[in-house]
């Protein structure tokens, strides 16, 4: 037998054999070309010729798509084949076809098949790339989708929202596609029920590569979604099993499970922050996941809501995670509550579940004066919890004596949790098996946690095998290395010039620039140059730019009196998380008005990180960074990761940062802010401009740093838990008049 390393899933030499199917499940593996009856293989050339040979398709033919670039193709599919020989719609080669510009599908009537096409260099013209569904509620029944990429194709604004696929109808599977980049707002995958074509879906979703979902800092950044919240008390009889989730961060909800009846089996989550979640519907089954947090922040496992959920046979291991990310978190419900808020967890079932060193299991969580009723008739049984150290995980928020727990092991812990005769605490050795998890030495515990024989798909073994999961690298630094001299217009005919992640050599000297240096790839500037500029804005990051500083000045003393004025801001409304790095960069001279920043995000953005070490500012009239663009109550905001270490401050009339979070909304985890070891001097204007405004940032930390004379620390509170910790901090003097 072939076999796979392991290092895929989770960087570890340990061999790992592919996965043996059951008998039912072997069309799995079956060619396409192997599925459909004899019939006509009818090749179109273009849009007008795909619809004449459509129309007089029959069961069993197979349209043919000519391999090139089809833009702006609106392919209605719209046919009914028959069992057994369905009407196929393929590419001439696989990988060859690629549907860009405004392109979609739509497939509508019975027993078709797609397969072949890439979709990419655009985005959907309608509300989604590939649906289900065609006219007047025409819905596909007993329809595939297979061996399609859909790669990057989101619209230019991250908050206008699509769906890369939908499924509607019934008995429909979606398998061994490529989904991967999406940054728009929206669930990637949605399973659309609706009352007119039937509550119970029977849809198979398997065997997917779900590659790379940045964070979108607000609700709606799900990988897969099945059900709404107003049927969600229904059945639907998904299944979703045998998927691959490789850093899929759109927010805390990877899967959103809002309807009854569903499988999730066999899937592998690996670096993905979030979890999968029980939100809405009762009797859900959840087995023989695997979730690889590799230490990764908010990496999950399982959370759990409503009636009759059983949740067994799942590994978990390096899960980062609290709260409703934790390894398992068991939430507390709202009372004879309204059909989208939480129904109270009754009689479910959790056991033989394996949780190794993870940050948290986490019972009745979110208690609080609404979530008001504990889980009731409930077991956790059989379940192995091996920390890393002697540290406690289970964080109880509220009464737990409605869950029975029986035969669990935990290792010692110094401050127990739960005093419960149902966890035994002892040591456990772990060896690593060669299905790449680890188990008990003892055979006495062969009977707690996963099975012995749970085989983790990999990646090489979902997805397309002609479509790399590993893109080429377009970071800082990968590119070609420029040398720029000192004088007029040298830097801005350099950066026209420059592509993406090339490093551009500033030599000591002054670059004077009339113009504003647009940033729509990975840039690097370093080297001792002083950068003078003569317009509001010396660099405005724009879609598809990051930006890495080392080492230069920026002078802002020639910049005009404007509204508005900062050194560096991101237009409106990007798509794409950005990047920003500044690495003992001063910035000096931004004082020519009264409201000159350094940093300015602009609305609709977000830095995925903004990164300053050993820089300095002075003579600074606005604020050093103002990340506060929005104002809203979606939860949105402009950065997810701030890190600002050994740094100086210096008279900074609009304090060093404004960091911004509002709304209410629990689906992300930002912003997050580290802020260690700067020196801020005469920062902020009196007690009414703090130095550092931090309004919904989750995660806090203040450490190590000295203010003089500078304003104070303002924090505001809007929601969830948010992780605070200040402390070596010395304030003196006097906040600046």
């Amino acid at each position: 037998m072939m076999s796979r390393t392991f290092r895929s899933l989770c960087c570890l030499s340990v061999t790992l054999p592919l996965l043996l199917l059951p008998a039912c499940m072997t069309t799995a593996t079956v060619p396409v070309k192997a599925v459909a009856a004899q019939g006509r293989t009818l090749l179109a050339q273009d849009p007008a010729q795909f619809q004449a040979l459509l129309a007089s398709a029959k069961p069993g033919d197979r349209l043919v798509l000519a391999d090139g670039v089809w833009r702006d193709f609106r392919i209605d599919f719209f046919a009914n084949g028959a069992a057994g020989a369905p009407i196929t719609l393929a590419a001439q080669t696989p990988g060859k076809v690629i549907l860009s510009g405004r392109s979609n599908l739509r497939l509508a009537g019975s027993h078709l098949l797609v397969t072949g096409l890439v979709f990419r260099d655009g985005y959907t013209p309608t509300g989604e790339v590939i649906a289900f569904r065609g006219d007047k509620g025409a819905v596909a029944t007993h329809s595939r989708v297979t061996e399609t990429v859909i790669d990057a194709y989101n619209r230019p604004a991250r908050q206008e929202s699509d769906h890369w696929v939908a499924l509607y109808g019934s008995d429909n599977r979606f398998d061994h596609n490529h989904i991967a980049g999406k940054t728009n707002q929206g669930a990637t995958l949605v399973v659309i029920r609706d009352p007119q074509h039937g509550l119970d879906n029977r849809h198979r979703i398997d065997h997917n590569y779900f590659g790379p979902r940045p964070s979108l800092g607000s609700n709606g950044g799900e990988t897969i979604r099945v059900g709404t919240s107003p049927h969600s008390r229904t059945d639907s009889h998904t299944i979703v099993e045998f998927n691959y989730f490789e850093r899929c961060d759109g927010e805390v909800e990877i899967i959103s499970n809002k309807s009854g009846a569903n499988i999730y089996r066999g899937n592998v989550f690996v670096g993905s922050a979030g979890a999968l979640t029980l939100r809405h519907g009762h009797g859900n089954l959840v087995e023989d996941n695997v979730f690889l947090g590799m230490g990764k922040p908010h990496t999950g496992g399982i959370r759990v809501i409503n009636r009759d959920q059983i949740v067994r046979n799942n590994y978990m291991e390096g899960l980062a995670g609290k709260s409703f990310a934790s390894a398992i978190a068991v939430l507390n419900g709202v009372p004879d509550g309204p059909i989208n808020r939480y129904d109270p967890v009754v009689n479910a079932q959790i056991s033989h579940n394996s949780v190794i060193n993870a940050a948290s299991i986490e019972l009745a969580a979110g208690a609080d004066k609404e979530r008001s009723a504990p889980p009731t008739d409930s077991r956790f049984t059989d379940n192995l919890i091996v920390g890393a150290d002697d540290t406690e995980i289970f964080r109880v928020m509220d009464s737990v004596a409605g869950i029975r727990f029986d035969a669990n092991i935990q290792t010692p812990v110094k401050k127990p949790a739960l005093d419960v005769p149902g966890i035994a605490r002892r040591p456990v050795e772990l060896a690593r098996a060669p299905n790449g998890l680890l188990y008990p030495t003892d055979p006495a515990l062969a009977g707690t946690g996963v099975r012995r024989d749970l085989v983790p798909i990999t990646r090489a073994d979902v997805g397309v095998q002609w479509y790399p999961k590993d893109q080429p690298p377009r970071g800082f630094g990968t590119g070609q290395t420029l040398d720029v001299l000192p004088g007029d217009g040298t830097l801005s005919a350099a950066f026209a010039k420059a592509g993406a992640g090339d490093v551009l050599t500033l030599s000591r000297g002054v670059y004077r620039v009339e113009e504003v240096l647009t940033v729509t790839r990975p840039l690097w500037l370093r080297g001792p140059g002083d950068i003078r500029f003569t317009r509001p804005t010396l660099f405005r990051v724009e879609e598809g730019g990051s930006l890495r500083l080392t080492g230069v000045t920026i002078d802002g003393r020639d910049a005009p009196d404007a509204t508005g004025n900062a050194a560096i801001r991101t237009a409106d409304g990007m798509g794409r998380n950005y990047e920003l790095r500044l690495e003992n960069v001063t910035f000096t001279g931004l004082d020519v008005n009264n409201a000159f920043h350094a940093v300015a995000a602009g609305k609709g953005t977000l830095a995925g990180l903004i990164r300053v070490e050993g820089s300095k500012f002075e003579k600074i009239s606005g604020t050093a960074l103002k990340l506060d663009a929005e104002s809203d109550d979606l939860g949105l905001y402009n950065a997810e990761r701030v890190e600002i270490t050994g740094s100086d401050f210096t008279d900074v009339k609009g304090g060093v940062l404004s960091l911004y979070r509002g709304g209410k909304d629990e689906s992300t985890f930002g912003p997050r802010l580290d802020f260690t070891d700067n020196r801020v001097a005469r920062a902020g204007a009196g007690t009414e401009v703090p130095s550092l405004r931090l309004y919904g940032v989750q995660g806090i930390r203040i450490t190590g740093n000295r203010f003089t004379d500078s304003g104070g620390i303002k924090m505001t509170r809007t929601v969830g838990e948010p992780l605070v910790t200040i402390n070596d901090n010395e304030f003196s003097g006097t906040p600046t008049p």
